[in-house]
């Protein structure tokens, strides 16, 4: 005899999501360390050496991308994405935490240039 899959009902599949009341507050904004000899001012969002780049957080988002990543790097982003809840009660979801990773790596490139941790990790990897 086979079983059925038991699948939701209309009333899990359509009930209401929390009120922005509800949400929890979004983390600070992010603080990228200046290099050694450069100014403190550099690295702080909204100071001279940076235009004060975040991540969008949860608002609907007019473009999207695919970025493709390996088994490994998937699991890690899981990972710290249940970490990031469980350690820290932050409750986001994997775009959330790669759109503010994208954010702090370019506001630390506008910051640092050259000496940036992205220009550093791709000279790596290409070899120079």
């Amino acid at each position: 005899m086979r079983r059925r899959a038991e699948l939701p009902g209309a009333s899990e599949l359509f009930r209401t999501t929390a009120r922005a009341s509800e949400l929890p507050e979004p983390p600070a904004e992010p603080r990228i360390e200046p290099a050694p000899g450069a100014g403190a001012r550099a690295a702080e969002p909204g100071s001279g050496g940076s235009r004060g780049r975040s991540g969008s957080g949860r608002r609907k988002h007019d473009a999207k991308i695919t970025v493709y990543v390996s088994d490994e790097e998937l699991l890690a982003l899981e990972q710290a994405r249940l970490a990031l809840r469980a350690e820290h009660g932050i409750a986001v979801d994997r775009g959330r935490v790669v759109r503010e990773g994208v954010a702090m790596l370019l506001a630390d490139l506008e910051a640092r240039g050259a000496d940036s941790v992205l220009v550093r990790e791709l000279r790596r990897e290409s070899g120079e």
